[in-house]
């Protein structure tokens, strides 16, 4: 199978990684280190924080899950955007919350929109940055103004899971933002560009009270030992990076143009994947793998006319274009 449902990334788990992983086994007989020292500090020292202001994660999606469980009593309100990644439908559920979901400007966010409807019952607002599914992108200076904007009492929580494909024009530096909103929690992952989506792990940056109420509730060795030796290992593999944002840039304008050139209308993508619209998803889809492609089906979240197709590699990338003609 060429899978490009789940936004991985295609060259794999980096050597680096994986022979970090492999050496970590030895002590896999014990229970990993339940505050993640060696990886805190690795990334304290790359986000020039203090560990005390990070929280690790079994992917960034649990750390979506805490900030909904620390923010939340049960009927108080959720702010999202419509086609907003659908872990925040799951983890207001999980908290029994009550979510506002604000219609989409564009397939992406409506911020003016997102503002108004933060109420006073609103605990918790969700933006992501690129947004997964529909890959679009807020620029800096209105995302950081919505930021200000959030009155002191509601949790917001930046999810940049694909930030490392964004192009340098586009890049700001969130966690000064950090610095400055005590109600700010900003998520990344390790599953994407740093290929390591089946060891699981990311993590949360934000002010020692909120990390710590975060970690209060985090299971105690939510994160294994390997995954914390790959994820210090790949944060150190500047090469492989900078191959994967070179790859995924090139992949994806690849895919664009083959989309245009069949007369399919996509949404122009920051992340590591492509939203376009077939028509009969379903059809296309059961047609797609029974060529040997799988790409993601968007029924759950309203969009039936569309898939989400991940950036594979260039051979991956044509056979998939060859298919869908």
């Amino acid at each position: 199978m060429i899978l490009l449902a789940s936004n991985e990334n295609p060259l794999g788990m980096p050597e680096s990684a994986r022979r970090a992983a492999a050496a970590a086994l030895e002590g896999a007989g014990n229970y990993p280190d339940s505050n993640g020292t060696a990886l805190k500090n690795a990334l304290a020292a790359r986000l020039d924080v203090s560990p005390e202001w990070l929280t690790l994660g079994s992917g960034s999606s649990e750390i979506l899950e805490l900030a909904a469980q620390v923010s939340l009593k049960p009927g108080e309100n959720v702010v999202y955007s419509q086609y907003g990644f659908i872990v925040y439908a799951q983890a207001t559920a999980h908290a029994h919350a009550r979510a506002s979901v604000v219609p989409s400007q564009d397939f992406g966010h409506d911020l003016g929109a997102m503002r108004a409807a933060i109420a006073d019952d609103t605990k918790l607002v969700f933006v992501a940055n690129p947004n997964n599914p529909t890959g679009t992108f807020i620029d800096a200076a209105p995302l950081r103004d919505f930021l200000q904007s959030v009155p002191a009492h509601v949790t917001v929580l930046l999810d940049e899971a694909y930030t490392e494909y964004l192009s340098p024009a586009q890049r700001y530096d969130s966690i000064e933002w950090v610095r400055r909103l005590p109600n700010l929690i900003v998520a990344r992952t390790f599953s994407k560009a740093f290929g390591l989506a089946g060891m699981r792990i990311g993590y949360g940056v934000s002010q020692p009270p909120l990390t710590s109420r975060m970690n209060a509730q985090r299971p105690r060795f939510n994160v294994t030992t390997p995954a914390q030796a790959a994820a210090v290992a790949a944060l150190g593999d500047t090469e492989f990076l900078a191959r994967t944002y070179e790859l995924n840039t090139a992949g994806r304008e690849q895919l664009a143009a083959g989309f245009t050139e069949l007369g399919l209308v996509h949404i122009p993508s920051s992340g590591n994947f492509l939203m376009v619209q077939v028509g009969d998803a379903q059809a296309v889809h059961a047609r797609l793998l029974a060529a040997g492609i799988e790409v993601s089906l968007l029924g759950p979240y309203g969009l039936p006319q569309w898939l989400r197709v991940s950036v594979g590699l260039p051979e991956q990338n044509k056979a998939l274009l060859a298919a869908l003609r």
